[in-house]
């Protein structure tokens, strides 16, 4: 309990310290890289979890039922590309936030 105080106690120091780097035009930009980096990591680690998360419950899905193959990898593929579609958007989004 108290690291997570310590956490939350660290956390508003720094958010409430941000002023004082407000100095304007290009020292503010200096953060956008490291932003874009860490947004793509989150989103392509969650991303990750998500495939692994489907994917274990189809070949749980299969393993109850084989005859519903066709139908449950039908819908694993389009949920697979629609979790990976997560990750290019965000991956387009920061390419032309950081251009």
């Amino acid at each position: 309990m108290k690291k997570l105080q310590y956490l939350f106690m660290s956390l508003a120091a720094m958010l409430l310290a941000s002023p004082a780097f407000a100095q304007g035009g290009e020292v503010a930009n200096q953060w956008v890289p490291l932003a874009a980096g860490l947004g793509m990591a989150l989103a392509a680690g969650l991303c990750g979890l998500g495939q692994g998360k489907a994917t274990a419950s189809a070949t749980e899905a299969l393993a109850r039922n084989p005859g519903a193959r066709p139908g449950i990898f039908i819908f694993l593929i389009l949920g697979l590309a629609f979790i990976e579609s997560l990750a290019l958007f965000t991956f387009v989004i920061i390419f032309l936030k950081v251009k």
